[in-house]
């Protein structure tokens, strides 16, 4: 069975809701449909039902909860949940009820608040948001995890006939949100990667800290952060099977992994890869992904307290479904 195939039957068993803040984007309509029709999860759709039903044309959305923007019923008990947990914000609380008044109309908002109130497991945004509108709310409302000092993003790869990672089956990290990752960040970002790739695939994470170095075949600033992150994250997480700096050749290819590294535990058979930053992270994937012809479904988050997850605002509808899947599986540990 494909990977994606699996994550689906994961998702049906877990029988989570997942909300869907863009019920207007063509993309969204078919995605909740097809998800529908599989049985994959239960839908909410932000919109108004009329409006989303005249959108539908072939596809059939009738089973989804609608819940429209501006008129629903847990607007005032949103307004007065945002006001409480928002209340330092603000000068007085009047003025936290009175932001939170606005805010309770913004689809990010609400379905991010139907999250917080147990009315969703999970929620799917971005395919016409930018990642700022996406998991602004979030963090406001949801904030991170127990135990998270960094929220993250992820992509799941897909690449077909690939010897290399987990037959194929990679998590870059991370490749959508921290720009510019300090050695300590770097490492959280392994520590989540590593984690979120045991909980999707099932597999034991092999995570390589990627350069253009391999054990010091270059030294520089750039160089010296992955050292230090490798040796943090080791410290935080010494059960992990964990190795840096590597360059990506070294930790994915058995043959140049021993002539670079052959003492590495990581080396040849890499299947979490964590880039330097954000630069070096969006050019690889998106490489893999056009080149390749690689599935790439994400930026799936890491560390938010409940899943909500990106969207590139290039997604295809099949994209959307992936990622809907993946966040299903991800609110079972919740």
């Amino acid at each position: 069975m494909a990977f994606i195939d699996t994550i689906m039957e994961k998702a049906k068993l877990a029988n989570k809701t997942i909300v869907f803040p863009e019920g207007h984007d063509p993309r969204t309509i078919e995605a909740a449909a097809k998800l529908m029709e599989r049985g994959i999860i239960k839908v909410i759709l932000i919109g108004n039902k009329e409006e989303l039903m005249s959108k539908a044309g072939k596809w059939d959305i009738s089973g989804a909860v609608f819940v429209d923007p501006q008129n629903y019923a847990q607007y005032d008990e949103f307004v007065e949940t945002f006001a409480q947990l928002r209340k330092k914000k603000f000068a007085t609380i009047e003025e936290a009820r009175e932001k939170a008044q606005k805010l309770m109309r913004d689809e990010n908002f609400i379905g991010v608040m139907m999250v917080k109130m147990g009315l969703a497991d999970g929620m799917v945004s971005g395919a016409c948001h930018s990642t700022a509108d996406t998991l602004r709310p979030s963090l406001q409302i949801l904030k991170t995890a127990p135990g998270t000092k960094l929220v993250s993003a992820f992509f799941i790869m897909i690449v077909p006939d690939c010897e290399y990672g987990e037959n194929g089956v990679f998590l870059f990290g991370d490749c959508g949100l921290v720009e510019n990752p300090s050695a300590d960040d770097l490492s959280e970002i392994a520590l989540s990667s590593a984690k979120s790739f045991k909980q999707l695939t099932g597999f034991d994470p092999n995570v390589a800290m990627l350069s253009y170095s391999t054990y010091g075949s270059a030294h520089s600033e750039l160089t010296e952060k992955v050292v230090e992150a490798t040796r943090l994250a080791k410290e935080k997480a010494p059960e992990l099977n964990l190795d840096g700096e590597l360059q990506l050749d070294a930790s994915i290819v058995p043959s140049v992994a021993k002539s670079k590294a052959k003492d590495s535990t990581v080396a040849g058979k890499a299947n979490v890869l964590i880039f330097p930053d954000l630069n070096a992270g969006n050019i690889g994937y998106k490489l893999v992904q056009r080149l390749a012809k690689a599935e790439a479904y994400g930026p799936m988050t890491q560390g938010i307290a409940r899943p909500v997850n990106d969207l590139s605002r290039g997604c295809s509808a099949d994209d959307i479904v992936g990622v809907a899947a993946i966040t299903a599986i991800q609110a079972q540990q919740y």
